[in-house]
């Protein structure tokens, strides 16, 4: 293992990081809501310290005002929750019947979700006309989501990324957040001929396939068949629904582990093993039973070993496992990550979310067997509160430094003179942080741990 766990840590010992991020978290807030022009479209990452717009897709705009509404959860701040709220009414709306994503659960989950559980915890006042626009916006998105479905040879099938029906993203995994707060609020998709499509059946089917194609388990599916692998993208025949070969937007290639989806899948299939829980195994015996737990948890388990099998020893991975820079840096899993290079870059969005998919998972497999993953999730989480990767300068826009976007595409910032990108941040990685933090701060104040389904629960 190359991650070097520290066995004595506790969210109580952590506090004291999590008080100062969130010091931090507050100014950078401030800062992009003071200089960032909506005409501009949506901020994605920084270059030279400023958020910037760049990509397919507004996939983080959910990213931006949930990061309001999260500080406001940590902190009580009611200038935050003005911010997350009126962001949301205004900006957010676009992107609950955006049919062209696989986006919806980091989007909307991220904004009308974290209002609607606010409001579910008490914290802020219990309002029915503002409730309704909350639960029919994730009503609506988990059903367009769930709308995005490309049928395969065994009679199940994917939610299809934006690339099209042929392709697969590891990514979406996550996204299966926004089918699962619409089933819990009772909705369902309705197909031609008023046909109901159950979308916890989608919910599953997805995540199976995903587990299936997109996890490898060192059985010889293909000559480079590691345990933990994940491969960013899968490409199927739509004609005939099978399975054709691996792919990778992001990735070095299609036979190496690009480590965000590495993240995103362990970070999604712990999340999605936590709300079995909660709908409990009846709910899902029409669709596997008992196989749905284990096939979730075996995916989860392994995509855990991987990434702590493959990061650096403060548990900050590299952006993939495989980039060709890597034969020239030796032994370099057996030091702490070095942002700056000089061969390849390392990833701490990725660091962010693994770091809270460990955490999940550790608590939901028990002191036992889930210590490990626990205490891995809560080193990383100490390595990423603290320089170099947080972002102290205040004239930097970004929270947590040393995010990659798409190296492959060129898009990350080269500081003049350097190797490699590093010093920048990014959407996703800022708002996965704050989550972090105020996962790693209830609990240290025993208050109780938040859940992305919890606002609706009834």
């Amino acid at each position: 293992m190359a991650i070097a766990i520290d066995s004595r840590l506790t969210p109580r010992g952590l506090l004291s990081a999590v008080e100062n991020l969130l010091e931090h978290s507050a100014r950078k807030i401030r800062a992009v809501e003071k200089t960032w022009d909506p005409a501009r479209g949506t901020p994605v990452f920084t270059e030279a310290g400023r958020y910037t717009t760049r990509g397919w897709t507004e996939w983080t705009q959910g990213f931006r005002f949930g990061s309001a509404i999260l500080q406001f959860d940590a902190t009580g701040e009611r200038e935050f929750l003005d911010i997350g709220r009126e962001g949301t009414r205004c900006h957010m709306a676009v992107h609950v019947s955006h049919i062209g994503v696989h986006d919806h659960g980091f989007n909307n989950v991220s904004t009308y979700g974290n209002l609607l559980r606010l409001m579910h915890e008490g914290r802020i006042p219990e309002d029915p006309a503002e409730r309704d626009w909350l639960e029919l916006a994730l009503k609506v998105s988990g059903a367009v989501q769930a709308s995005r479905w490309t049928p395969i040879d065994n009679g199940e099938g994917f939610i299809h990324s934006f690339n099209g029906p042929h392709s697969l993203f590891v990514d979406t995994i996550r996204s299966l957040r926004s089918l699962a707060v619409a089933h819990l609020l009772g909705h369902q998709l309705m197909g031609e001929n008023d046909e109901p499509v159950p979308l916890l059946q989608r919910l599953v089917q997805h995540a199976r396939t995903t587990a299936h194609r997109s996890i490898c388990y060192g059985e010889g599916r293909d000559r480079w068949d590691v345990r933990g692998r994940t491969v960013h993208e899968c490409i199927f025949n739509v004609t005939d629904g099978r399975f054709r070969c691996p792919g990778t937007q992001q990735g070095y290639s299609p036979f190496t582990t690009w480590t965000r989806g590495l993240a995103w899948a362990l970070c999604g299939f712990a999340e999605q093993i936590q709300f079995l829980e909660l709908i409990g195994p009846g709910a899902v015996e029409p669709f596997g039973g008992g196989e749905v737990r284990r096939f979730m948890e075996r995916a989860a388990l392994a995509t855990a070993d991987f990434y702590l099998e493959n990061s650096c020893r403060d548990g900050i991975p590299l952006w993939d496992t495989g980039a060709p820079g890597i034969a020239r840096m030796g032994d370099y899993l057996s030091r702490d990550a070095s942002p700056q290079g000089p061969h390849e870059p390392v990833d701490s969005s990725a660091a962010v979310i693994a770091a809270q998919g460990l955490l999940r998972l550790g608590t939901l497999l028990g002191e036992e067997r889930g210590h490990r993953y626990r205490q891995a999730g809560l080193t990383i989480a100490r390595t990423l509160f603290s320089e170099p990767y947080l972002s102290t300068d205040e004239r930097h826009q970004g929270l947590i430094l040393h995010s990659i976007y798409h190296l492959p595409n060129g898009w990350d910032h080269v500081p003049p003179g350097a190797g490699v990108p590093h010093g920048e941040s990014s959407m996703w990685g800022d708002y996965h942080a704050r989550e972090l933090a105020l996962m790693i701060g209830r609990e240290a104040r025993g208050e109780a741990p938040q859940n992305f389904f919890d606002g609706a629960c009834r």
